[in-house]
């Protein structure tokens, strides 16, 4: 059996071929209390910690996020989830994978409780090979060997196939347990343990005491004996619930035993409203008590004895005994290797049953109002746009002292003055989170310039083409669709971003840092109020749940375009949990400043000075200095350093640098670093040449400069660095969409596909083609057609540059 169990497909699972010193530690009576702290341990490829577990059983969890906290778990495995495609024999490499999770959470103190099929289709896969074996046998002494490939199989009574693989199935859970150093234990049960008062309370003691001494109790319906289930005679009451199948046994368990989760695994992502395949079909996130109403079940799966509605009403079952449920997905390849890990940590997996409603809409809502608000803003007059955008930026003004006190709030909060929420931000986080009066007044000149622009972008005719008489085509701008926005630390990025969303014709979600709530909070109500002069106050939307990004970044149907404002950290976590959706941005601003031999004495201090001191925290301040070998020792370099010391910033030697200097400072612990603090690291080159190889060695391809008098030189540093912005004797501060008069921008992007550098209005909207015709066909193309393609260009109507 064990050699069945490690070729079973899973490779985490195949080498575990160890020895094990573990097992006398993992008795209840070794186990360091939920109090302590645990040591991180690693078994697998499923890293995991033992974390502090404590809750009393009464109420169900309101919050995915709250499952974490979950100490006792009921894992439900379903027919589907167990057995093979074609229902005979298990699939021995899922349940290797499932084994392991549950051996995972297990091992970090939690109460694990299986409740498992499978018995059935274990034993009609023995019971064929021994009929088939048989009748081989008879068919070979009495017919011959020509009539064996007639032979049938008969149909197999499932009570005897279950008492035929009960025990097989056991001995491989056996097997597979023991390679985590886990003991686990049978327990068969039919409808009369939980209705016999005495069994009732024997079943409670034994599974008790089993958790006890941590082990893995694996209940299952005795199949062999069980009767035949009596429909529509079960869930009638809070408190009765009839074990007719295995939804029905895990929630009447999981009540039983007052556990805190209960995760029924099926062959579908969880419960949709229609029909999984339906054209509509939407899966649910969240399943409330009541809502019922609003979703149409299908048929049961294809193996098993419930069906979704089965499930359903099991869990809502358990929900009302203060159990939480979810229903995912057990069999999917790509998530079924984590998906009760997943599960556990509070991953948006599935769909999760609540007692709690939450106040407002959920993500999924805010999404499709965002979606709709969007195309009812982008249908409206240029001038509409344009006034909705003024609107917003006179409420800036007008609100000042609104805003500003919710901004102190922030800040009184971020900077530990509160008594309840005692969180510390960095200084250059601080000053990004704080607003001012001068701030408020350029954030409404950027928003006036922004919706001067907005009066010809939306619809503007990139290209006219007359393909043949009277068939005309027109390439047109158009919006992306819905944007989701995540920005750190920074409310006045909302009005900036909100206008070129209102300007572009875009629906917008965003998601602002818990450090800036109530300021977003004001700033995101003053946008509604805006949008609402023309009906569209919905196609902005500010995400207040508690979903997290990774789970925002899976709603590829309903996000176009992801933009991260934020750290070097947040741009990389967003790019890679975002599936299907693209993201525009930049990870890192490593920006370069090459000082040429024939630079200005007088400029380059200037230039040095503004890139780095300004604002260091900023993704386009200067981070790697790069000096012609020939101005070492000169005065101008002498001015560069001194500059730098009393501005203390702190210097890092690039290799090279370092080897020139008998006392040098520290040596750079790499050339590729993003400092965002008085910090600069220094590098000698000598030539353009090396400094561009430099460059597109170590840079990001986001901002770098040259600081030259050779007009020459300089036009060859322009064209052969491969940046979004490449400046000449300009700070790289410039590096900017208000400082490029764009009124503002959502980010800077490094990418090459659609938008480059500060992106601005022009960023956020894409093209469709529209063509015009009078009952043409392509078939009246063809070579002996009547008509022939002109492909003529046409003149284009001249944009509005007032």
């Amino acid at each position: 059996m064990l050699s069945q169990v490690c070729s079973s497909g899973s490779q985490p699972f195949r080498q575990r071929l160890l020895p094990w010193v573990q097992s006398t530690a993992l008795s209840r009576s070794h186990r360091v209390q939920p109090s302590a702290i645990r040591h991180v341990r690693s078994w697998s490829n499923i890293p995991f910690i033992t974390v502090p577990l404590s809750r009393t059983h009464g109420k169900s969890f309101a919050h995915r996020s709250e499952l974490k906290h979950a100490k006792r778990i009921v894992v439900k495995l379903g027919s589907a989830v167990v057995t093979r495609g074609d229902e005979c024999g298990l699939a021995l490499g899922r349940l290797a994978s499932i084994v392991e999770q549950v051996s995972v959470l297990q091992n970090q103190g939690r109460e694990m409780m299986l409740v498992t099929s499978g018995a059935v289709a274990f034993g009609k896969q023995r019971l064929r090979h021994e009929i088939l074996l048989s009748q081989s046998v008879r068919q070979a002494l009495h017919s011959g060997q020509n009539q064996l490939k007639e032979m049938a199989i008969p149909v197999l009574e499932a009570r005897a196939c279950a008492a035929a693989g009960q025990s097989g199935l056991m001995a491989l859970y056996e097997a597979m347990f023991t390679q985590y150093s886990i003991c686990a234990a049978q327990i068969l049960v039919t409808n009369l343990d939980f209705h016999d008062e005495q069994k009732r309370r024997n079943l409670n003691g034994t599974l008790h005491e089993l958790l006890r001494m941590n082990i893995v109790p694996i209940v299952n319906t005795n199949d062999a004996v069980v009767p035949p289930a009596e429909p529509n005679s079960d869930l009638q009451g809070v408190n009765v619930i009839s074990v007719k199948d295995n939804d029905s046994l895990a929630a009447r368990l999981a009540v039983e035993m007052k556990t805190d989760l209960l995760i029924v695994l099926s062959d579908v992502e969880g419960l949709f409203d229609s029909p999984p395949g339906s054209d509509d079909a939407k899966l649910i996130d969240i399943f409330y008590p009541g809502d019922q109403q609003s979703v149409t079940f299908g048929t049961k799966s294809r193996v098993g004895m419930g069906g979704m509605e089965a499930k359903v009403k099991a869990a809502l079952w358990a929900l009302q005994g203060g159990t939480s449920v979810v229903i995912a997905n057990g069999t999917h390849p790509k998530v079924s290797g984590h998906v009760i890990t997943d599960i556990v940590e509070g991953k948006k997996v599935g769909t999760f049953f609540s007692e709690v409603k939450p106040a407002g809409p959920t993500v999924e809502q805010q999404g499709e109002m965002a979606r709709s608000g969007g195309r009812m803003l982008a249908t409206l007059e240029p001038e509409q746009r344009a006034e909705i955008i003024h609107h917003l930026a006179d409420l800036l003004t007008d609100q000042r002292d609104e805003i500003l006190l919710a901004n102190k709030k922030d800040l009184e909060e971020a900077e530990g003055k509160d008594q309840v929420i005692r969180r510390r931000l960095a200084a250059p986080l601080l000053k990004r989170l704080s607003l001012s009066t001068s701030k408020l007044n350029s954030l409404a000149i950027g928003l006036r310039q922004i919706a001067a622009s907005s009066q010809d972008s939306v619809g503007r005719v990139l290209r006219r083409t007359r393909i043949a008489k009277n068939l005309e085509l027109e390439q047109v701008a158009v919006p992306i669709g819905v944007l989701l926005v995540i920005f750190e630390s920074r409310p006045d990025c909302l009005p900036q971003v909100a206008a070129l969303a209102i300007a572009s014709g875009n629906g917008l979600l965003l998601k602002g840092g818990k450090e800036a709530t109530h300021s977003n909070r004001i700033l995101h109500l003053l946008a509604q109020e805006a949008l609402s002069i023309h009906g569209v106050k919905e196609a902005i939307q500010l995400v207040n749940t508690r979903e997290e990004v990774e789970d925002l970044c899976r709603l590829d149907k309903m996000i176009d375009l992801i933009i991260p404002r934020g750290s070097s950290q947040l741009v990389r976590d967003i790019q890679k949990a975002a599936k299907g959706i693209p993201v525009m941005g930049h990870s890192e601003g490593i920006c370069h400043m090459y000082v040429d031999s024939e630079a200005s004495v007088d400029k380059v201090t200037r230039l040095v000075r503004d890139s780095k001191c300004e604002y260091p925290a900023a993704c386009n301040a200067l981070e790697t200095l790069l000096i012609h070998r020939d101005l070492l020792r000169t005065p101008l370099f002498d001015q560069i350093i001194d500059m730098l010391r009393v501005e203390q910033v702190k210097i890092h030697a690039g290799p090279k640098f370092a080897s020139y200097l008998t006392f040098s400072p520290s040596e750079v612990k790499s050339l590729r670093t993003e400092y965002g603090d008085l910090e600069l690291c220094i590098e000698v080159v000598d030539s353009v040449q090396e400094a561009i190889d430099h460059i597109h060695k170590y840079g990001s391809s986001h901002t770098d400069v040259i600081v030259t008098e050779n007009e020459k030189t300089a036009e060859f540093f322009l064209q052969h660095v491969d940046s979004a912005c490449v400046f000449w004797n300009a700070s790289t501060r410039f590096s900017d969409g208000y400082r490029f008069g764009l009124g503002a921008e959502v980010g800077i992007s490094t990418s090459r596909i659609h938008a480059r550098g500060p992106v601005g209005l022009e960023g956020l909207l894409t093209t469709k083609w529209l063509l015009r015709g009078q009952d043409h066909v392509v078939s009246d193309f063809s070579e002996h057609g009547s008509l022939k393609y002109l492909h003529e260009n046409l003149p284009v109507p001249q944009r509005n540059t007032n």
